[in-house]
């Protein structure tokens, strides 16, 4: 297992991982079904749709792929007009801890860079040294190439850490180690068969993995 010592960048994810937005998605769901034409899962089912990968869930909701980028800017607008995103209890000393070894920050997501500073606040920004936001057509490996370029870190250098398999399965495409977090989208036996290199399954997991 890798440790602390491994890294010189650590790449987040923001929704899910950082912040707890999964009560807000909920309840513009049925909005976003209707707007974009796509099937609106009910509670029961949305449970079972965590622990499918993204490709599934978006045949079993009828979404196009071309849609992805359409959804995602309508949801960062809407999340720039919401209250800002609670972060998941011991967050900020997760990040105070990387930024005392040395470790650089970056962040990745798809929602908008000024959405993730106002839930993180002026002290918690400060700590992130790049960030690379917003929906893209072409997926979070170019936003990981796009960090990694600009931090001058080699990617076997560089730790991603999200909630979901296509967060995984974006860092495999470019290099990156893997972790995951079993506190947000995607549920602990999906997450598994994904094969990350380390999982977490509390924060407080977390902080000791970079505080020892």
């Amino acid at each position: 297992m890798n440790t602390p010592r491994d890294f010189d960048l650590v790449i987040f994810d923001f929704d899910g991982t950082l912040a707890d937005s999964a009560g807000w998605f909920r309840s513009i769901l049925p909005d976003l079904a209707r707007r974009f034409g796509f099937r609106c899962p009910d509670e029961d089912e949305l449970e079972v749709l965590r622990h499918k990968p993204p490709r599934d869930v978006m045949r079993i909701l009828k979404i196009p792929h071309w849609k992805l980028v359409l959804i995602a800017v309508h949801v960062r607008k809407r999340a720039a007009k919401a209250e800002a995103f609670p972060l998941f209890g011991g967050v900020p000393d997760v990040l105070r801890a990387i930024a005392a070894r040395g470790i650089k920050i970056s962040v990745v997501s798809s929602n908008a860079e000024g959405n993730v500073r106002r839930a993180l606040g002026p002290e918690l920004s400060a700590l992130v040294t790049t960030w690379s936001c917003g929906a893209g057509l072409f997926g979070k490996a170019k936003h990981f190439r796009d960090v990694l370029r600009a931090t001058k870190v080699a990617p076997e250098r560089a730790l991603s850490i999200g909630d979901e398999i296509r967060d995984i399965e974006a860092a495999r495409d470019i290099g990156l180690k893997a972790a995951a977090v079993t506190w947000g989208f995607g549920m602990k036996p999906a997450l598994e068969v994904a094969e990350p290199d380390v999982m977490f399954e509390s924060v407080n997991e977390l902080q000791r993995f970079f505080e020892g």
